[in-house]
């Protein structure tokens, strides 16, 4: 049986190695020859000029599956994010996310100017009614290869009650859904499990939690979040980046010792092996992106530095995405919820 068909907008201009990579990318998901292209159309937003000569380079000119929407303008990863999409209505990622808006695609993708990623989706294609932030969902690799759900991964660094509530009962529907977690297990981040730890906002909110309508299991430390055990865990946008930021600069380090380890055992291939693993593991390029929730549509966020396979991986997570049907749930949690959203 044929899959739904889908359209997602992609960002080509994005990210701080230009369209080669996003357009690399978009033609190595549409190659790969997994079921999940199947029945996908991309349209690729940028200078069309541009766009054309990296297709053509690959061989991909004429692929059927490829639309090209020509804009004139970008948005660079050191803008404001407010201004600059205030500012350059025409640019790359703001109409990517219009064309959410307008029905003319399910989903969007961009590894541009993050701030600027939130912006536009907020005003395009609008927050879900009672849903008073939108947040980052990061899925952080863990030791059993079963991503965490971390949220939120920046997108608010000043939370109130309210919301780290509203980041639970989201990620919540977002893992049952989307990663296909039965009942999934909901922890808050703090500096230790006991009641009594944590500051008088994680205090609070762990009392909240443990009375709102998902599977609650109490508070975590940092160290925990990587076990594999944990579906969703809820902290604010400034604890989450930090923590975020953290695993992936100790994660380039164990890739670096053991590359070290490898260049002095070079006839060991028992070590390239576990080099392969760990990076498989570890490394954001596997996962592609992290999904901005509260929206009325799909908007992955890739990572700045991304390359080619980490685009195909971002474009592979936004189809996933748009067929699981998250977005109707997500309204649906939206109005059980409504009563107590604040701004």
């Amino acid at each position: 049986m044929s899959l739904e068909a889908i359209t997602l907008s992609v960002d080509a201009m994005g990210g701080d190695y230009g369209p080669e990579v996003v357009v690399r990318g978009a033609v190595q998901f549409l190659r790969d020859g997994s079921e999940d292209n199947e029945n996908v159309t991309l349209l690729l937003v940028g200078d069309e000029t541009v766009i054309r000569d990296i297709l053509t380079a690959e061989g991909a000119e004429n692929l059927p599956s490829i639309e090209i929407v020509h804009t004139s303008e970008e948005i660079g990863m050191c803008d404001h994010p407010m201004q600059s999409v205030r500012a350059k209505p025409n640019a790359s990622l703001v109409v990517a996310a219009k064309l959410v808006a307008e029905g003319r695609a399910s989903a969007t993708v961009s590894a541009g100017n993050t701030g600027a990623c939130l912006v536009a989706a907020i005003q395009y294609i609008g927050r879900i009614d009672g849903v008073a932030r939108p947040a980052i969902a990061a899925p952080m690799p863990t030791a059993t290869g079963r991503p965490t759900l971390l949220m939120d991964a920046g997108a608010n660094v000043d939370c109130q009650l309210s919301h780290l509530v509203q980041f639970g009962i989201l990620g919540s529907v977002y893992a049952e859904r989307v990663f296909g977690r039965s009942n999934p297990s909901v922890a808050l981040l703090s500096n230790g499990e006991e009641d009594t730890k944590g500051n008088q906002l994680t205090k609070a909110v762990r009392a909240a939690l443990e009375a709102a309508p998902i599977n609650f299991i109490g508070c975590t430390e940092g160290n925990h979040v990587l076990d594999g055990v944990i579906d969703v865990v809820v902290c604010d946008g400034f604890d989450g980046n930090v923590l975020v930021k953290g695993v992936e600069g100790m994660a380039s380090v164990a890739i670096s010792v053991l590359k070290d380890v490898i260049a002095e055992n070079p006839d060991q291939p028992i070590l390239h092996e576990a080099v392969r693993r760990v990076a498989k593991r570890v490394d954001y390029a596997e996962i592609g992106g992290a999904p901005l929730i509260g929206i009325k549509g799909i908007s992955i966020i890739a990572h700045g530095r991304s390359n080619a396979y980490t685009m195909m991986n971002a474009i592979r997570a936004a189809v996933r995405a748009g067929r699981s049907g998250v977005v109707e749930k997500l309204v649906d949690a939206g109005r059980i919820m409504s009563g107590g959203a604040s701004s």
